[in-house]
């Protein structure tokens, strides 16, 4: 017995796409679907769609499909897919637009997500003290994660515990962060965009 399935016809919306093209500068209705971008990301064994798919996804207006894959977690930023792309469209860049929007739109558990977990702690190690300070790095991602329970289970955290301790004993991880000099100038990086415009314009009025 053959099943009857509705058929549902989706039509372009480019409301996500204005938007993109606005906020970043990126204009992914330039794609016309060749798919090199594809056929040469070396991580679409990971993804659950492919770079093509995220773009025309978001030319049928499924934006919350697209924030919610994991597809723009596991770009590296290789930049393969921006390089090949023939008209220039900067498909990285999009992949990052992305992620900020599904962070921006509280889309990411970071207990689902360990990706989106180390790289949420990265930077705010970076926006505390201007640099990376390995072992508390790595205390809060497993913390915030949960990733050391599954280490637990099978073993492998005290691998990286014995791991850690020779690192230690070599002077090679150490056991108190150090700052930078002018960690304003790195805070100011991290700085919204709106307040970044309030100090201009105050600064413009003086």
């Amino acid at each position: 017995m053959n099943e009857v399935m509705d058929e549902v016809v989706l039509e372009p919306n480019y409301d996500a796409t204005k938007r993109i093209l606005a906020l970043s500068g990126i204009q992914p209705e330039l794609c016309y679907q060749c798919r090199k971008c594809t056929s040469g990301c070396p991580l679409t064994f990971a993804m659950d769609y492919y770079p093509d798919q995220i773009v025309r996804y978001l030319l049928l207006g499924l934006e919350d499909k697209v924030l919610s894959s994991a597809t723009i977690w596991v770009c590296s930023s290789c930049e393969t897919c921006t390089t090949r792309c023939p008209n220039d469209i900067d498909i990285a860049g999009l992949m990052d637009y992305l992620k900020q929007q599904a962070h921006a739109k509280g889309l990411v558990d970071p207990r689902q997500n360990l990706t989106y977990a180390f790289h949420k702690a990265f930077l705010e190690d970076i926006a505390r003290r201007g640099r990376v300070f390995e072992t508390g790095l790595m205390q809060r991602y497993m913390l915030s994660s949960g990733a050391w329970k599954a280490k637990l289970a099978d073993g492998t955290l005290w691998d990286e515990i014995r791991l850690g301790v020779a690192l230690w004993s070599r002077g090679r991880l150490p056991l108190r962060p150090r700052g930078v000099r002018h960690l304003a100038e790195v805070q100011r990086l991290f700085a919204k965009p709106t307040q970044c415009r309030e100090k201009k314009d105050t600064s413009a009025s003086l």
